[in-house]
């Protein structure tokens, strides 16, 4: 079994960055064939934080984007201030 990279890049859009400040939420851009599970799973891997939900959809470019909500207070923030969109 290969390990296919689920999270391709964290969205850094004005949106993106006030759901980061006001309600603990980060945004990928993930890969279409990823599941919420693997989604939370890798999150928790790669950023060693606890993951509260996953919400999907598609998007108009036919991208996945993953919203996903983190356990900690202010985790959000730490993770968008090391990955350089805050």
């Amino acid at each position: 079994m290969t390990m296919v990279k689920k999270l391709k890049y964290i969205v850094p859009s004005e949106k993106a960055t006030n759901m980061i400040d006001s309600e603990n939420k980060l945004q990928f851009i993930v890969d279409l064939r990823a599941t919420r599970n693997e989604i939370k799973r890798e999150v928790e891997r790669v950023f060693e934080t606890p993951v509260k939900s996953v919400k999907t959809m598609i998007t108009f470019k036919g991208e996945k984007k993953a919203i996903i909500e983190l356990e900690e207070e202010d985790k959000a923030k730490e993770i968008g201030t090391s990955l350089g969109i805050l």
